[in-house]
């Protein structure tokens, strides 16, 4: 435990510390959703097609999945702060690279680049978390942390909408990313002055593994490539989902390596003791299930309303912020009594989503037009209340029997479940989306083809919230097992 570093600082310094850290993952994950009210945008102004969209969306993601694990270890290893600074400064750079990118193709690649620079920072926010609180402020930090990541994502388009409302319809796109810019140059003397350089590491060897790095960062590509590639239209090419069978050759080839750079006395790149820690290995698989889920609904819901119903990009974005609001609320308090109620807050939050986000289809297809809007925003509210009660509380109990030494690494991998969970979840949502548009149109009624594009993409969302209740409900059967049996040893 890292109790004597995190008591060398005061309460006000953890707290200062902990917010510029917050305000950085508030960035990162605004970059995941405020981006989906801009795509029409970018589709006029440089000529996209739905490929090169679907890279702009997923590919961020598949980036940010690839450098969490590295940049978690190196944070654990080393510097947590280095490495932070090393991500924010390349996240502005990337920004500014985006906005003023002349054609599509500069853009895709100045994209991945802020998703690499975006997975570089957030390893090192969980790290400095765990190392910064203990008990129940730690409780309290990511229930913080898990009201900001709730309203960066549903605030997201909102925020998008009124950029484009800003800059116009062509290149009001472009001030979504410039927005980062003065932020980062903001945030960055303070991180720069309030985050402690020192760390407690795991004892052994500090030498990282490089061999383990490639092998993983071979199969995060492979098992997210497909998805990012996949758009629903007739152009998909079935070829790409060969790259699974060599996703699947990694893995098991990072786990072998792994177990033997361990047996000859050196620091793997991940500990697979964790995964044998029920509350780590059971909450990953939630938030996995849960995080494909979410971008998606708030994907759908934007393009539906713009494309199907016309709203404008800052009016549908609005949709979204009951949800901001009453998940930070409730993310707020549910980090305050997660230790005292546990796995059935989860639980009972991923109910409320599920009831919640079919209210919003409900009222997306009983609803006229006119009004659909704001029976989908009453349906985001009761959402947004549920979802207060899940990515913090899980947050809390997946890293609860971490070591603070390891908690970069550990939280990496979380955020790389997340991220790959995303990529899949985007594309199997916008794909059964653009796949009922594409075999509809010309067949029916622009907004009844909608209706079907809308309800065929929420169906697999609502599934997938579904497969994180499962989850959740196994978990708890879990935790009264080894319960019992610790009251009967």
């Amino acid at each position: 435990m890292s109790s004597s570093l995190a008591n060398a600082l005061s309460g006000r310094q953890r707290w200062q510390a902990f917010a510029v850290c917050v305000s950085v993952a508030a960035l990162t994950i605004l970059d995941l959703s405020k981006v989906n009210v801009a795509l029409p945008s970018i589709e006029k102004s440089l000529g996209a097609g739905p490929a090169e969209l679907q890279i702009i969306v997923a590919g961020y993601a598949l980036a940010f999945g690839l450098a969490l694990v590295p940049a978690g270890r190196l944070g654990d290893l080393h510097s947590r702060k280095a490495m932070f600074v090393v991500g924010l400064s390349l996240f502005m750079v990337s920004s500014l690279a985006c906005a003023v990118a002349p054609n599509i193709e500069f853009l895709m690649v100045a994209r991945i680049v802020q998703g690499i620079a975006a997975g570089i920072q957030m390893p090192q926010v969980i790290g400095l978390t765990q190392q910064l609180f203990q008990g129940e402020e730690r409780g309290r930090a990511f229930g913080l942390f898990g009201a900001t990541i709730g309203v960066s994502t549903a605030f997201g388009p909102t925020l998008g909408g009124l950029l484009i409302a800003v800059g116009g319809p062509t290149d009001g796109w472009r001030y979504i990313f410039a927005m980062n810019v003065p932020l980062v140059l903001i945030l960055l003397p303070f991180a720069l002055k309030l985050l402690p350089a020192k760390q407690e590491r795991s004892p052994g060897s500090r030498e990282l593994d490089l061999v383990g790095i490639l092998i993983l960062a071979v199969a995060t590509f492979s098992v997210m490539l497909p998805f990012v590639l996949t758009t629903g239209g007739p152009d998909d090419q079935p070829a790409r989902w060969y790259l699974l069978i060599l996703a699947a050759i990694a893995a098991a080839g990072f786990v072998l390596w792994e177990r033997r750079y361990k047996r000859i006395g050196k620091s793997p790149v991940v500990h697979f003791d964790l995964f044998r820690k029920g509350s780590y290995r059971n909450g990953l698989l939630i938030a996995m299930a849960y995080f494909a889920a979410m971008p998606a609904m708030f994907l759908l819901t934007t393009l539906f309303l713009q494309q199907g119903i016309g709203l404008e990009p800052v009016f549908a974005g609005m949709v979204s912020i009951p949800f901001a609001l009453s998940s930070a609320v409730t993310a707020w308090y549910g980090g305050t009594i997660v230790n005292r109620v546990g796995r059935k807050l989860v639980v009972l939050g991923i109910v409320i989503v599920l009831i919640g986000f079919s209210l919003v289809l409900l009222a997306a297809e009983l609803l006229p037009a006119d009004v659909a809007i704001y029976g989908m925003g009453v349906g985001m509210l009761v959402a947004g209340t549920g979802g207060g009660f899940v990515i913090s509380p899980n947050q809390t109990l997946t890293l609860a029997e971490v070591p603070v030494e390891q908690g970069g690494v550990a939280g990496s991998m979380a955020q790389l479940g997340q991220r790959v969970g995303t990529a899949m979840g985007t594309a199997a949502a916008s794909a059964a989306f653009y796949a009922t548009i594409y075999s509809e149109t010309g067949q029916a009624p622009q907004l009844e083809v909608f209706h079907d594009a809308f309800r065929a993409g929420f169906a697999v969302t609502l599934t997938l919230v579904a497969v994180a209740l499962v989850l959740g409900f196994l978990d708890l059967g879990a935790r009264k097992r080894r319960k019992r049996s610790a009251q009967t040893a």
